[in-house]
């Protein structure tokens, strides 16, 4: 291993520009430990994170030169230095890390694994500084490609997941009979459907672009699938929630509208249309409220406690990922024009919904 690392940072005025960092590798101060970042997932989410970046604390995680970001993203990192009495080298973790080669963090050694003590992150709420050890990890799969698959899924799916908890808590649904999932191609939009379809509602509703129509409907999780040009058609037979993932507020604006007053909630998750407007609220109807996964995390491991939140999560993810060699295949991109190349084509919109991105900036 060389003596520099290679970051890719993100300009935090304007997304598609990037710049690449080789910084020297400095001596490990007492507490710390070293990562060798392997290999991790870049999906819309990381678009979300960016747009949210301030409001949530994401460009927090990895702290830089003012103007600039560190994107987190969700992988696979082992310990290569340690300066940790309580953390040997050579353990493998899950959890956040940037676009990087190495990162250095200041930790403590916990029951699941590490927790991101540097004081940049104590603000942070705890699943947000975890990184699981894949011999404790009771989410961990064996398999060629289970790693790549929970890098692109476990943190999507955990999302939808609790956002469908969320409804599944709030008198069934609001008691509406159906869900209006907004980009219904994104990989969190179809993580959420999956566990939307089983709560007997009239229908999970999909609206994606035209080119996407076919795909959507090949997953089986949504019940009916319109195009944006067909906000018209949805149901008028009963109330119904909405699920944004797209963060695009004309198309927000007309299924509010469409919708008036049998929209019973209106939640907000993603921003996979990153590059159009979305300071309007809508006109009509409820406001959309951001969903925040950690704080209903928080509750039902409350209600159900850690293991029985753990093993129904568990359960829900390892059928999800199985069911998901069906429609996702995992690519591989590697160094520092892999990375550079696997940013550009998500900011443009060129990655295609049954492909999932896995980036190393390692050759």
């Amino acid at each position: 291993m060389s003596d520099t690392n290679f970051h890719l940072e993100i300009s935090r005025e304007d997304y598609s520009r990037t710049r690449l960092l080789e910084e020297e590798r400095t001596a490990l101060s007492p507490g710390q430990v070293r990562f060798r970042i392997d290999r991790f997932a870049l999906t819309a989410n990381n678009v979300t994170y960016a747009v949210f970046g301030d409001m949530l604390g994401y460009w927090d995680f990895f702290p830089t030169e003012a103007g600039w970001g560190r994107i987190p993203c969700m992988g696979w990192g082992e310990v290569i230095e340690s300066a940790n009495p309580d953390v040997p080298t050579g353990g493998r973790y899950y959890g956040w890390f940037p676009l990087a080669q190495t990162i250095d963090m200041t930790v403590t050694a916990t029951g699941q694994g590490l927790r991101d003590d540097g004081e940049h992150r104590t603000a942070h709420a705890a699943p947000y500084r975890a990184y699981q050890a894949s011999t404790v990890d009771p989410f961990y799969q064996e398999g060629s490609d289970a790693e790549d698959r929970h890098a692109l899924l476990r943190g999507i799916f955990v999302t939808g997941f609790l956002a469908d908890d969320v409804f599944g808590d709030n008198d069934n649904y609001f008691g509406a009979s159906y869900a209006v999932v907004l980009s219904a191609s994104s990989k969190t939009g179809i993580a959420y459907a999956t566990c939307a379809a089983k709560r007997g509602l009239k229908g999970v509703i999909g609206l994606t672009s035209p080119g996407n129509a076919d795909f959507c409907s090949s997953i089986g999780c949504y019940d009916q699938i319109l195009s944006y040009d067909d906000i018209d058609k949805l149901p008028t037979d009963g109330d119904a929630v909405v699920v944004d993932m797209a963060g695009n507020a004309a198309v927000l604006e007309k299924v509010h509208v469409q919708l008036g007053d049998r929209l019973k909630y209106s939640m907000m998750i993603g921003m996979s249309h990153h590059d159009s407007e979305r300071s309007t609220a809508p006109s009509v109807g409820p406001a959309p409220e951001l969903f925040f996964a950690p704080t209903q995390m928080e509750k039902r491991a409350a209600d159900w406690g850690p293991d029985g939140y753990r093993d129904r999560l568990a359960e829900a993810m390892f059928d999800f990922v199985a069911d998901s060699r069906a429609w996702l295949t995992p690519q591989t991109l590697s160094g520092t024009a892999g990375t550079q190349n696997a940013w550009d084509a998500l900011i443009q919109g060129n990655v295609r919904p049954d492909k999932g991105q896995i980036v190393t900036l390692w050759d």
